[in-house]
């Protein structure tokens, strides 16, 4: 098995996932102004996703006057997609279903085998991808990533929101880009 790391300032793996309100989400097809969040949750089963999506939810309005696109992506069903979409009452973020495991992994993101129920009672897929967080630019290529192995923990919105701020007022380029040796 080989683990991707992506490079920040190459371009990103392709995705192109249904959304839950029809249609599908091509990243690149309809770039935002600055960047397009993408925001890989584990599913419906996790509880953890449920509050930080809901965060994201309430804070879409300041992304997008930033110029920021909100999509939220699973691997779960459509009807999985959609109840999650349902319980954060989704509005500014787009809720994407259907990811597959070979594109998750495209992007770096650790798989997971089921344990079960979950503390909320939801069963948990067989297989499921954990949390990513990533900041694309307009031309397709990787300006800030962050993948987890647990649901724990993940980067705040609002801090994305205060590193977008600065970023685009000094222009400041992606970092981690170097690939030499050391």
């Amino acid at each position: 098995m080989q683990v991707n790391a992506l490079l920040p300032r190459y371009p990103v793996p392709a995705l192109n996932v249904p959304l839950t309100t029809g249609g599908r989400f091509v990243l690149g097809a309809a770039p935002a102004e600055h960047f397009d969040l993408l925001v890989f949750y584990r599913g419906l089963h996790c509880p953890i996703c449920a509050k930080y999506l809901l965060e994201l939810e309430r804070l879409a309005p300041e992304f997008a006057s930033r110029g920021v696109q909100l999509v939220a992506i699973s691997s779960d069903s459509e009807e999985r997609g959609k109840q999650m979409a349902d319980k954060v009452a989704a509005s500014g973020v787009q809720f994407a279903y259907g990811l597959s495991l070979r594109s998750a992994r495209q992007w770096g993101l650790y798989i997971s085998t089921s344990r079960g129920l979950t503390s909320i009672g939801i069963e948990e897929p067989t297989l499921f991808s954990e949390p990513g967080v990533f900041l694309v630019r307009p031309d397709g290529t990787l300006y800030y990533g962050a993948v987890q192995t647990m649901p724990f923990a993940r980067p705040p919105f609002q801090d994305l929101l205060g590193a977008i701020d600065f970023a685009v007022a000094r222009d400041y380029p992606a970092r981690g880009e170097f690939t030499g040796d050391v």
